[in-house]
């Protein structure tokens, strides 16, 4: 170590320099020394050694100060003696030493600790931790899979390989009173695809197709297996299977032979065929208006079908099963089979053959006359079922092509004034009240005046006629009509209009029935014309089957027979349950009801309107009608006739109707010859015996 220099009371660090003040030291102290270089010794000193390069530590400036010891000597040119104890040598005197010593000393070189060895201990928690965390969150899902979702996931797995085939239940058939089929139900199929499956088909193991070549892959491969028997271009075919549905119909009603060439493909993975039924009628025209229809569901849309849809639909069955991922079934699964209960058949009183005369009759009339539409009834008396009930232009239940089949039956749904075929019920009225007898007389002028003035004419004009009441109802005049019935109060009037059933449901049930309109509920609301005109049926508005039903009350002995089409059902186990029948109602007595019957008979005799009526060989009784209509802000006419025979033991009625004909207006002339063709026919067809009684002649005039 070197001294303290002379003349001097500071101190130098080794590099020679003084030192400073206290932060001067820290800072030097702080520096990191650089590593000195070896100088070689100057040439004349005979103790200069290579000095070698050694890095050291910087010591703190502390540590330097406390190695500096003050100098011996106190002449101001003593120069300090430098010693390195580390280095093992002495500084050489002189002035290359001095210039040695003014320089600063280079710190030594502070090398990094090295790392510190890892804990492996530390790791090891963490992965362990982490495994555990993964493990945790693994079993909460799986505690959650099985025993909060399990249920509902084995479910869904369930329903996903479980498949549903309906099995539409057979529709009861419709027949007439002798067996005649109406309305049958046959199987058929729909042909269906599945595209997504399709696109897996693999053709290679088909071979060859129908016309000798290969068979392709995918949609193109089946269509040529299934062209040919679905009789489609294959081009078209196969345009239908390529898509991303799995339900795509190919073909409808198809027929049983067609279905199993289907089978046979064994494609059932690719399409299937699925059972259905379609509703057919082979009748035809026959009834069409009546029978109905049913819908694609087969569900009665109109006429019988849907009156009695809840008797001839049965119930669906169900075939429940697993199925592959192809789509075929498997067999050692769970299987279930709810079976198909078939409708039951029904039983209309309708005769086919009848219902043909009718209609082809309506129809001629209709031709011939320029009318707009015509109604033919055809009704037994004794039991009030309707032996026949036809509408011109009757439609093809077949013929889906237009909404005609789903107008209904004209009978029961138009309504119009009775007209003079309503003055039958005033007659009734006025022989069962005693107010008149047949031959009670009447003056009878082309125009009448009532007390409260109102003025009512006959059809035509006349002079003074002097008629009895028979004569009366025989010219149809409605002056001597409104004459009879003044007598009769306003009471009675509106009670014999309501219990010959005006106003009412006919008790047939068709599907759009209109009840028809009727005067007030209370007479008192009457107006002066209304009171008066309901005596030759005006004032109110009735359909067809219930101005039928008027005659057919009055051949029964007065008794009123509900009208009905239904005979009975049959279940698919052959019982058979006929219909119920509702009690007779009296309306007028038996003899009142003879009485009206022999007065009717002088309408389709000499001098009568109804002439054109007659039938060879029967007694015929009836009444024509022409009655007046509302028709695009004008009017037009409805004209008919109704009628029974044989007149000395009743055993039909039935009632003509022609709404606008246009050669001419009058019942008598274009009704009456329908009647005498149809009843003609029915007389014949049910092998009623001629009319043997003579007539009672009854006097028309006095």
């Amino acid at each position: 170590m070197t001294g303290p220099t002379s003349g001097s009371g500071r101190q130098r660090t080794p590099s020679g320099r003084a030192a400073g003040s206290r932060s001067a030291q820290l800072r030097q102290a702080k520096s990191k020394a650089q590593p000195a270089k070896a100088q070689p010794a100057k040439r004349g000193s005979a103790k200069a050694q290579p000095a070698k390069a050694r890095t050291t530590r910087a010591q703190p400036a502390k540590a330097q100060q406390a190695r500096t010891r003050p100098a011996t000597g106190g002449s101001a040119k003593a120069q300090p003696r430098a010693t390195s104890t580390r280095l093992g040598f002495q500084a050489p005197d002189g002035p290359r030493a001095a210039a040695t010593q003014s320089r600063p000393a280079r710190s030594r070189v502070v090398r990094p600790l090295p790392p510190r060895p890892g804990r492996p201990e530390v790791r090891q928690r963490w992965l362990v931790g982490i495994a555990a965390v993964v493990v945790l969150v693994f079993l909460v899902r799986l505690v959650h899979v099985q025993l909060i979702e399990g249920p509902s996931l084995a479910a869904k797995a369930e329903a996903a390989r479980t498949a549903t085939a309906v099995t539409p239940a057979h529709r009861g058939d419709i027949t007439d009173a002798n067996g005649v089929v109406l309305a049958t139900s046959v199987d058929r199929y729909t042909v269906v695809g599945d595209p997504v499956a399709i696109e897996d088909f693999r053709g290679s193991s088909r071979g060859l197709d129908a016309e000798g070549n290969k068979v392709q892959d995918g949609a193109l491969g089946i269509a040529q297996l299934l062209a040919p028997i679905l009789d489609e271009p294959k081009n078209e075919l196969a345009a239908k299977l390529v898509g991303e549905s799995r339900y795509k119909v190919l073909a409808k009603n198809v027929v049983p032979q067609v279905q199993r060439a289907i089978a046979d493909l064994q494609i059932r993975a690719y399409i299937r065929t699925d059972l259905t039924s379609r509703r057919t009628y082979p009748a035809g025209t026959v009834a069409g208006s009546l029978v109905g229809f049913v819908d694609d569901e087969q569900t009665g849309q109109g006429g019988i079908e849907a009156a009695y849809d809840d008797l001839l639909a049965g119930t669906a069955g169900s075939d429940t099963y697993e199925r592959s991922l192809d789509g075929l079934r498997i067999p050692a699964a769970g299987q279930e089979s709810v079976p198909a209960v078939p409708g039951d058949s029904i039983q209309l009183s309708l005769v086919h053959d009848i219902q043909w005369k009718a209609q082809d009759s309506i129809d001629e009339a209709k031709r011939t006359t320029g009318a707009e539409y015509g109604i033919a009834i055809v009704q037994d008396v004794r039991t009030g079922e309707i032996v026949a009930l036809a509408d011109s232009g009757s439609v093809n239940p077949n013929d889906r092509s237009t909404s005609a089949v789903a107008g209904g039956s004209r009978a029961v749904k138009d309504v119009f004034d009775p007209g003079s075929t309503g003055k039958v019920v005033t007659m009734a009225a006025a022989l069962e009240g005693g107010y008149w007898n047949p031959n009670s007389r009447f003056t009878v002028p082309y125009t009448y005046t009532t007390p409260n003035g109102q003025a009512f004419r006959d059809s035509h004009e006349h002079p003074v006629q002097r008629l009895t009441l028979t004569g009366v109802l025989a010219q149809s005049s409605n002056t001597g009509t409104v004459q009879a019935g003044e007598k009769i109060p306003l009471q009675t009037r509106q009670d014999y209009l309501y219990k010959f059933g005006f106003g009412e449901p006919t008790g047939l049930g068709l599907p759009g029935e209109s009840v028809g309109l009727m005067p007030p509920a209370d007479v008192a609301d009457w107006d002066g014309r209304t009171q008066y005109a309901v005596l030759f049926g005006q004032g109110l508005s009735v359909n067809a089957m219930q101005a039928t039903s008027v005659f057919s009350t009055v051949a029964n002995g007065g008794v009123r027979m509900t009208p009905t089409l239904f005979e009975g059902s049959t279940s698919p186990d052959g019982v058979t349950t006929p219909a119920e029948r509702e009690p007779g109602e009296r309306v007028i007595s038996q003899e009142t009801a003879d009485t009206l019957v022999e007065m009717m008979e002088t309408v389709t005799e000499d001098g009568g309107t109804g002439t054109n009526a007659a039938v060879p060989g029967y007694r015929v009784a009836g009444k024509t009608g022409t009655a007046q209509m509302p028709a695009g802000g004008g009017w037009t006419y409805m004209a008919s006739f109704i009628g029974v025979a044989p007149a000395d033991d009743p055993r039909y009625t039935v009632a003509v109707f022609l709404k606008s004909p246009h050669s001419s207006i009058f019942g008598g002339d274009v009704a009456a010859p329908v009647f005498s063709d149809v009843m003609g026919f029915t007389l014949q067809k049910m092998d009623v015996p001629p009319s043997e009684d003579p007539k009672r002649r009854l006097k028309t005039e006095w």
